[in-house]
């Protein structure tokens, strides 16, 4: 009587199930296993709702049998009502204390709602009927996962797998434990063998979806998906999602094709608007996407990233790009967005009073608006450094993050230079290096000057590679030379202010009292630093490494052991280098605790760079940017004669704003004491006294 509808049932013949069981109910009326026959083919067919009131049926007529209350408490939960199915599920248990499936999912019911708790006391319940059963262990390894325990999740639950490795509890358990500790590969085959178990579930291919894109696998992540986006119906979500895939995985036509429809049903969503943009612009659908943005603007007029995206359509500053943005601002006339964009053509069209006054409509709208007051302060500061000064001074009190305060009084210090206030520039930028003490490098030992007989300067060994070591003190503007550099092609090394620097001796601040005690041997010491190259990518080519700082100790190895090296120092009046320091900061991000120890510690530095040039003791070259000029291709030609190389620069560079040489005398007041320890040593290095 029952076999036809369980054969079909078993083959998965959804029709002939139903048809069967309709028979069987329809001859049967009042057999409870008729009716639970055809609530198993309703829930094969889909038909949750039909499903349960089959279930109900047969509970008229067996009420005490637990596994009908365990049924549609089952068929509840495929349709998520979490609550219903808890209540089911109790009766089952009411009418059989013995129902381990109904502890089992009401454990999994707990877990669900976060009651850890209550999910371990039922996960120890069912493992007192059946303690050895695999889905007690997949409860276990769940609640493991739940608590933080991702190592012993995995150790229950791979024991669970190798006694049930297709039972589906487990398999969903195990692939999730593997996910917490990153091991996608596995986790991946666990549910790929729970959608070969369960096919039509559409999460689990979205899930596998995910694992393979998080492998970098675009392509099978794409094809995973596909299916469930072509579908009738489709959720946009997995629509979006598939034209994403689509677009990592290269395929551009495919992705347009999704991203087309998800577009068009839901235009206001940033995402899904970025990943059009982008297919238009990998497609070349230039004339698509204008169309499809007025679409959406004639529907969505006070959407402004839609009108952002129209812009960007347009050439920049162009005729066209601004009959957008009036469209825009007619349609939202106090938009910022707006109101920022055309105060951007402003700007580039050098038309300065009107991008202002649009930025200062932007500040009375949104009080603090970064961009807007930003130009508005340095429109400020070529007209009234005073005002902006004090504009920037109330931006302080207004900004509520530290560093966009610290930022804001660095520029504030830079302001009061210019507006000729000197004592407060200077302990504006004093507080600034004083906070971060801490987070700063120590200033590196300077030996102390002996007047010692040095090695004998050893002759570079025929065809050797050149080694050009440069180095700068703080507010020596060594960085100009490095742009330079590095703008010319040259191969220069500044991983030594990198987060992996080389382990070199002329890396570390120890080295120079191991020199001087004898501990360190000078010859290894270059054989270290020869090694080191290798491990920095420099191979046979010539050598260009920037230094993090220079002691001349290192003379007693490099003069018999590296002949071959020349030293390229920058220099400026020591005066203006400490001011340059206390304003800008340097390339080594050097402790400044003050003004005056900074002035001390850097005439000792300057005074062995004079020692050195005085006494010729290796070759090198002093390069004076105050008296070569700041232009890239004024240190370019002295690059050039001195290196004797060919330095080609591109047009147009960009330099970046210092304060001019010889500003040092405007803060002989303030920075007087400090100016005064570096008079000698900028004596010596040729600059006047005052």
């Amino acid at each position: 009587m029952y076999e036809p509808t369980l054969d079909a049932l078993r083959r998965g013949d959804t029709a002939q199930a139903l048809a069967s069981a309709e028979q069987l109910v329809g001859e049967q009326p009042n057999d409870a296993s008729a009716h639970r026959l055809h609530a198993a083919a309703l829930r094969l067919d889909g038909q949750r709702d039909a499903a349960v009131a089959a279930l109900d049926r047969a509970i008229g007529l067996a009420p005490e049998d637990a596994q009908l209350h365990l049924e549609r408490a089952g068929a509840l939960l495929d349709g998520r009502q979490l609550d219903a199915a808890q209540a089911s599920l109790a009766q089952a248990i009411g009418l059989d204390p013995n129902t381990f499936p109904a502890y089992i999912i009401k454990a999994q019911l707990a877990l669900l709602h976060g009651d850890l708790d209550e999910a371990e006391r039922l996960a120890r319940t069912a493992a007192r009927i059946a303690p050895d059963h695999p889905r007690v262990a997949a409860v276990v390894g769940m609640l493991a996962l739940r608590r933080g325990d991702p190592d012993r999740a995995l150790a229950v639950l791979s024991q669970a797998g190798s006694v049930a490795p297709d039972d589906p509890q487990v398999l969903h358990a195990l692939g999730f434990a593997y996910l917490a500790k990153d091991h996608l590969a596995f986790a991946e085959q666990c549910f790929q063998r729970l959608s070969e178990l369960n096919p039509e579930q559409p999460t689990l291919q979205m899930l596998l979806a995910e694992l393979l894109r998080r492998q970098s696998r675009f392509i099978d992540a794409a094809d995973r998906l596909a299916p469930l986006a072509e579908r009738d119906g489709a959720d946009f979500g997995v629509r979006r999602w598939a034209g994403e895939l689509e677009l990592d995985a290269g395929r551009n036509e495919r992705a347009l094709r999704f991203l087309r429809s998800a577009f068009a049903e839901q235009p206001a969503d940033l995402r899904t608007l970025d990943a059009s943009m982008e297919a238009w612009r990998r497609n070349d659908a230039f004339d698509e996407a204008v169309q499809s943005l007025e679409t959406a603007l004639a529907a969505h007029p006070q959407l402004p990233q839609l009108w952002r995206a129209r812009v960007a359509l347009e050439p920049f500053a162009s005729e066209s790009a601004l009959a957008v943005i009036e469209r825009w601002r007619e349609a939202m006339p106090e938009n910022l967005g707006a109101l920022e964009a055309r105060a951007a053509v402003h700007d580039h069209l050098g038309e300065t009073d009107q991008a202002v006054a649009l930025a200062e409509r932007i500040a009375e709208l949104s009080p603090g608006d970064a961009q807007a007051e930003m130009r508005i302060v340095q429109s400020l500061i070529e007209r009234d450094p005073d005002a902006a000064a004090e504009r920037l001074e109330r931006l302080i009190e207004m900004a509520p993050d530290p560093g966009v305060k610290r930022e804001l009084r660095q520029m504030l210090g830079r302001t009061l230079d210019v507006a000729g206030q000197p004592e407060a520039a200077a302990a504006t930028w004093a507080e600034l290096h004083a906070e971060v003490v801490e987070q700063r490098l120590p200033l590196n030992p300077i030996s102390p000057r002996t007047g010692e007989d040095w090695p004998p300067l050893a002759q570079a060994p025929e065809g050797s590679r050149g080694i050009l070591l440069l180095w700068g003190a703080p507010g020596s503007q060594i960085e100009r030379i490095g742009q330079v550099l590095g703008l010319a092609g040259a191969p220069l090394l500044f991983d030594r202010f990198g987060p992996q620097p080389p382990t070199d001796p002329m890396q570390r601040y120890g080295t120079v009292d191991e020199l001087l005690n004898g501990s360190l041997d000078p010859a290894f010491l270059v054989k270290l630093y020869r090694a080191a190259l290798t491990a920095r990518g420099v191979a046979d080519a010539p050598v260009y490494d920037w230094l993090l700082w220079w002691d001349n100790a290192l003379l007693r190895a490099l003069r018999p052991y590296l002949p071959e090296a020349f030293l390229l120092l920058s220099i400026r009046d020591p005066r203006d280098m400490l001011l340059d320091w206390l304003a800008f900061g340097s390339p080594t991000p050097y402790r400044l605790s003050s003004p005056e120890e900074g002035a001390r510690w850097l005439a000792r530095s300057l005074e062995q760079v004079a020692d050195l040039h005085e006494g010729n003791l290796f070759p090198h070259r002093l390069v004076k940017l105050d008296e070569v000029g700041e232009h890239p291709a004024a240190i370019a030609q002295v690059l050039a004669d001195t290196l004797r190389i060919n330095i080609q620069l591109p047009k147009e560079i960009d330099i970046s704003d210092r304060l001019p040489n010889g500003r040092w005398r405007d803060y002989a007041g303030t920075l007087g004491e400090a100016f005064a320890v570096l008079g000698p040593v900028a004596r010596r290095l040729g600059y006047p006294e005052r």
